[in-house]
């Protein structure tokens, strides 16, 4: 099952091509509820703690769950566990890249969680749009994201190569301190990202 998270931030809706089909469960975190609205997406269950909810109206037929402002959790991380015990096996999150960098920088890492637990997940809010993927390969077809950047997890990451892009690699290694695999284009349909050993974020950016 795939489950579709939305959460607060900026997003820019043209660019957002993930949507929810058939039986996918939809979630909010918090605020990412009238994310949701503004991309035409209908949440059966809200949660978090809402303290930036605001006066947002929410249907009745809306499930809520309420935990405290006081927890050792972010509203994402809330909202992915629920997924998961729903049954979800894909997770997309949209929103929560932009404004406090503490936020970012957490939801960047349940991307690397959701990989350890065997979750294809992503993460966009139509600026960017982010994968974690470590010692395999992934497929990105060419859409309105202009540049890809790869950036290095672990401390090396060994045998990277891309194709299909403006600059190539081959087989090359990629450091935690030294990211400079970054600004790249994809000038064919697709490109294929591979690495042999090591975990990287594979980004896609728009350039607005």
């Amino acid at each position: 099952m795939k489950a579709l998270i939305y959460t607060g931030g900026a997003i820019l809706p043209s660019n957002i091509t993930e949507h929810a089909k058939g039986e996918d469960l939809v979630l909010a975190a918090d605020s990412g509820y009238r994310n949701a609205l503004s991309l035409g997406e209908s949440p059966s269950l809200l949660l978090g703690d809402f303290d930036s909810l605001g006066g947002c109206d929410v249907p009745e037929k809306v499930e809520r769950l309420q935990v405290p402002a006081e927890k050792d959790f972010t509203d994402t991380q809330l909202a992915v566990d629920v997924a998961l015990k729903k049954g979800a096996t894909e997770i997309v999150i949209i929103g929560g890249l932009d404004g406090r960098l503490d936020h970012t920088l957490s939801n960047l890492a349940i991307l690397e969680d959701l990989y350890q637990k065997g979750i294809h997940a992503l993460i966009t809010n139509g600026y960017n749009r982010v994968r974690y993927i470590q010692s395999t390969s992934t497929l990105l077809p060419r859409s309105g994201f202009r540049y890809l950047s790869l950036l290095a997890l672990s401390d090396k990451v060994k045998g990277v190569s891309v194709e299909g892009c403006k600059y190539p690699l081959k087989n090359t290694t990629l450091c935690r301190t030294f990211q400079y695999a970054v600004s790249n284009e994809i000038i064919e349909n697709c490109a294929l990202v591979s690495v042999r050993k090591g975990g990287l974020y594979v980004i896609e950016s728009t350039d607005q």
